[in-house]
C-alpha cells in the first residue's frame, strides 16, 4: 500500500484561495492512488486553533473535514502532532480521528535499533559499535536526538581525522541535553494528559 506524506508547509500560498486549492489537489492525488495511507505530518501546523493567518487555517480545516466526510475512496489517514491540545475539537471526534495513540520516548532496545538504523544510513557498520552502551547512555533521547548525536560525532571524527567509534558517540551523548531534560515539566504534563485519553502505541 503506498504511503503518501502531506506537509502543510508546502501547501501555503500568499494568494487567497490557493492554499485550499493546493490541499484539494493533494487529496485528489491520494484518491487516485487509493488504496493508500495518507500521512499528515505535524498536522497542528496547518490547522491549529488561534493562528493569526487571515483565516487560512480555518479554511484548510473546513476543506479537510469536508473531504473526510465525502470521500469514499480507501484513503487511510494517519496524522502526527507534537501539540495535540492545539487541534480543534471538531477534528478530534470519533468518525474523523478514530484513535489517538501516544508515542513516548524510545525504550533501551528501541534506542539501540535507532542507532543501528542511522549508522547504516551513514555507511557505518553497527557491529563495530557498542550499541548496548550507546542505548544505555542515551536514556531520555528521542529518535531525532539520537540521529543528531551520530551526525555530530561524524563531524567530530572528521575534524580530528579519526574514525567514528563508540567513544566519540558517548562523548556527544554526554554533551547533549535532550528535550526530556530541557522541557521535563512539559514532558511530564504530556504523559499525564495522555494517560486516560490515548491508546499506548
Amino acid at each position: 500500500v503506498p504511503l503518501l506524506r502531506l506537509d502543510f508547509a508546502t501547501l501555503y500560498n500568499k494568494y487567497i484561495g490557493e492554499t485550499e486549492k493546493n490541499l484539494r489537489q493533494a487529496l485528489q492525488t491520494a484518491e487516485v492512488m487509493s488504496p493508500c495511507v495518507l500521512w499528515i505530518d505535524e498536522i497542528e501546523k496547518g490547522i491549529a486553533q488561534g493562528n493569526s493567518d487571515d483565516g487560512v487555517s480555518q479554511r484548510i480545516l473546513g476543506t479537510l473535514l469536508t473531504w473526510m466526510a465525502e470521500n469514499d475512496n480507501k484513503v487511510f489517514i494517519v496524522a502526527t502532532a507534537n501539540d495535540i491540545e492545539s487541534l480543534p475539537p471538531e477534528l478530534m471526534r470519533k468518525g474523523r480521528i478514530d484513535e489517538i495513540f501516544f508515542v513516548d520516548l524510545p525504550q533501551q532496545d528501541v534506542r539501540s535499533e535507532i542507532f543501528s538504523i542511522h549508522l547504516r544510513r551513514r555507511n557505518q557498520s553497527p557491529a563495530a559499535f557498542d550499541l548496548e552502551a550507546l542505548a544505555d547512555a542515551s536514556s531520555g533521547f528521542s529518535g531525532a536526538e539520537i540521529e543528531q548525536v551520530i551526525v555530530s560525532a561524524l563531524y567530530t571524527a572528521q575534524s580530528t581525522q579519526e574514525k567514528i567509534n563508540t567513544g566519540i558517540l558517548l562523548a556527544e551523548i554526554e554533551k547533549t541535553q535532550p528535550l526530556s531534560i530541557v522541557m521535563a515539566e512539559k514532558m511530564e504534563y504530556l504523559r499525564n494528559w495522555a494517560t486516560d485519553r490515548t491508546v499506548p502505541a
